[in-house]
């Protein structure tokens, strides 16, 4: 028996590392779709030096990605479009008010964001995006104000639930426009994320369309105007590591990592204002 001891802890000491180098840290992040390109290719680089690192990719629209995550998705890391979708998410922020029913819970309350982990990591840009050639003629956001209350164009925008909708409620908003009378005037179309208002532009299906400078860029599509500031304020995309997930300690060093000069290059080669 003896003998065979050493024999037995060399078998195990061979089998627990064969155990731990078959491991596959699996790290579930969440981002909004326009920066699907920009992710995939800084996913990409991360796991160069960290080949026993899956990461799993999840893009859609930040209020599509929030509902999920409320609902119990498994959810490590989230990287939102807007300041709504994380607000909701984030206990530390104070409830905003609803102008309907004053004293209601409209937002904050809820504890899935990791304390001390969250960042405004990018900026972008809306857009005044038409078809390559521009058929209808439109040059501005001006022009389209004129245009849309002539009821002499068709212009997508995204829903209200996406923060790209949110953005364009507010220009709407700015020009004195009402959404429900445009759309009660058929001139409106909708996406239910960013990238299916600039499909419908790429595809000259509308005049023109509301979008990320981003996604402009991938898809083809002439951007004649930029919203200012004072349009809509600025587009920021926060993140942070989310209370919902398995892997604290990996979306820590993935969001690390999103910070670094290098992840930074390939944010700005894809249109983006990295915020350090």
């Amino acid at each position: 028996m003896k003998r065979l001891l050493p024999i037995l802890l060399a078998l195990l000491a061979l089998s627990a590392c064969g155990g731990s180098q078959a491991e596959s840290p699996e790290l579930a992040i969440f981002a909004a779709s326009s920066l699907q390109e920009a992710l995939t290719e800084i996913g990409e680089r991360y796991q160069r030096d960290r080949p026993n690192v899956t990461l799993v990719f999840h893009f859609d629209s930040s209020g599509t990605l929030k509902t999920q995550i409320e609902e119990g998705a498994a959810c490590d890391l989230f990287i939102s479009a807007g300041q709504t979708q994380m607000d909701d998410l984030d206990a530390s922020v104070a409830p905003a008010a609803d102008a309907d029913n004053p004293g209601s819970d409209a937002g904050g309350g809820l504890d899935f964001v990791l304390s001390n982990t969250r960042v405004d990591l990018l900026e972008n840009q809306v857009v005044l995006a038409v078809p390559e050639g521009n058929p209808a003629g439109i040059h501005s956001f001006d022009q389209l104000d004129a245009a849309l209350n002539a009821g002499d164009i068709l212009l997508a925008i995204g829903n209200s639930d996406v923060p790209v909708g949110q953005y364009t409620q507010k220009i709407l908003a700015h020009y004195g426009l009402e959404e429900a009378a445009l759309n009660a005037a058929g001139v409106l179309t909708y996406g239910s994320n960013v990238r299916e208002v600039a499909t419908q532009v790429a595809e000259g299906t509308v005049d023109c369309g509301i979008i990320y400078a981003t996604d402009a860029r991938s898809a083809e599509v002439e951007i004649v105007d930029a919203a200012t500031a004072d349009m809509c304020g600025q587009v920021l995309y926060p993140a942070a590591v989310m209370t919902a997930g398995t892997n604290q300690s990996g979306a820590r060093d993935f969001l690390a990592f999103l910070r670094t000069e290098e992840a930074a290059e390939v944010f700005a080669q894809a249109g983006f204002t990295p915020l350090g």
